[in-house]
């Protein structure tokens, strides 16, 4: 069977998507359940110019590495297309033709393997202050 693709991108310059794979589950909360369609659920971030992402998820933080897939895959979207014809036949068993559009390329996944860190906010440190004998007060951290 041959499917017909098109591609709308040009000569080859399709926008590079990457899979983010996760080690677990990841659960919704009760009061999102019907709302997943463009939920965030973390930060994904590359700190520098390494293959090294961090994908921060609550007070969570996991670590992660770029890595190459042995096939690339396609984004595809499916588009009816209605003919003249077939919108003046009116019969059920004509089904209007599908075309499937090249929407993008997935060339790497970005790999997280190990646990997470936990995020833990620490308190800003206490300067105890001196008191000269002009009456200034000054902290240690100047001295």
């Amino acid at each position: 069977m041959q499917i017909q693709l098109k591609c709308s991108c040009g000569d080859g310059s399709c926008p590079e998507w990457a899979i983010v794979e996760l080690q677990g589950v990841v659960e919704v909360q009760q009061s999102f359940q019907g709302q997943l369609q463009n939920l965030e659920i973390g930060k994904l971030c590359r700190p520098s110019s390494q293959e090294v992402y961090t994908f921060t998820v609550g007070y969570h933080e996991l670590t992660g590495s770029k890595v190459p897939l042995k096939k690339p895959f396609l984004v595809l979207k499916k588009v009816k297309l209605m003919d003249a014809e077939q919108s003046s036949n009116t019969d059920s068993a004509n089904s209007p033709k599908v075309e499937l559009e090249v929407v993008g390329i997935i060339r790497h996944r970005i790999l997280f393997k190990t646990r997470p860190k936990a995020l833990i906010s620490r308190p800003e440190p206490v300067v105890k202050a001196t008191a000269h004998a002009s009456g200034s007060i000054a902290s240690n951290s100047s001295q």
